[in-house]
């Protein structure tokens, strides 16, 4: 046997086992009873009613999150880091969180804790950028504040508006909201020395079959 030949041969070999442990994984990902790394709160989290405004300009109560589920993620577009890495991530695993068959479809969620910068032509334009199927929402901090409580999440702005380049502090997990509109638990990033801590989406992209499967 000539040497081209057995490097092919070795090639297709390690393609084909590739391939099978590809299939078991999923499989053992598939056969799982409960998520893996979803943090469950010990009860579901009912929201608090909010009257926001999404990308196009319309407005949005609760309502939007009833019939699907929703993977909400809190930040603002001047974001420098965490936001972009984490949209950017919600978007490369978007087109396979499309593919896991449910009858409540899953959905992104962005919503902006910035609504004096973030108008709905700038989060129109930030959203479309990861993916154009995202919502983005935002509203008075009234609402916001209350909201983000009842996600288990916060923010704060720490210095004045007044400065252009002010910095918004807000938490980074990405929270699932079920189909009737309860938050039910948070994808946590993280946190090591010297790391961005974001959530990781691989993680969120092996529970979701199984969280939309329990309900």
């Amino acid at each position: 046997m000539n040497q081209k030949l057995l490097l092919t041969l070795v090639a297709a070999l390690a393609l084909v086992a590739g391939v099978v442990l590809a299939w078991w994984f999923t499989a053992q990902n598939t056969d799982n009873e409960h998520p893996q790394y979803l943090q469950t709160f010990p009860e579901p989290r009912q929201l608090a009613e909010v009257t926001l405004v999404n990308q196009q300009g319309e407005t949005v109560t609760n309502e939007v999150f009833k019939g699907h589920w929703s993977l909400l993620f809190l930040g603002y577009t001047f974001c420098p880091d965490v936001c972009p890495t984490t949209m950017a991530a919600l978007g490369k695993i978007y087109p396979e969180l499309k593919n896991i068959s449910t009858d409540s479809p899953i959905q992104v969620v962005f919503v902006s804790v910035d609504p004096k910068r973030d108008t709905p032509e700038r989060l129109a334009s930030y959203v479309e950028y990861f993916n154009p199927e995202f919502v983005a929402v935002t509203g008075e901090h009234k609402m916001l504040f209350p909201f983000a409580r009842s996600l288990g999440l916060m923010y704060a702005i720490a210095e004045s508006t007044d400065n252009p380049n002010y910095l918004v502090d807000h938490s980074a997990s990405v929270v699932v909201v079920d189909p009737n509109g309860l938050a039910i638990g948070r994808f946590k990033p993280e946190y090591n020395p010297g790391e961005l801590a974001v959530s990781d989406s691989v993680q969120i992209l092996t529970d979701m079959p199984v969280i939309t499967k329990e309900q």
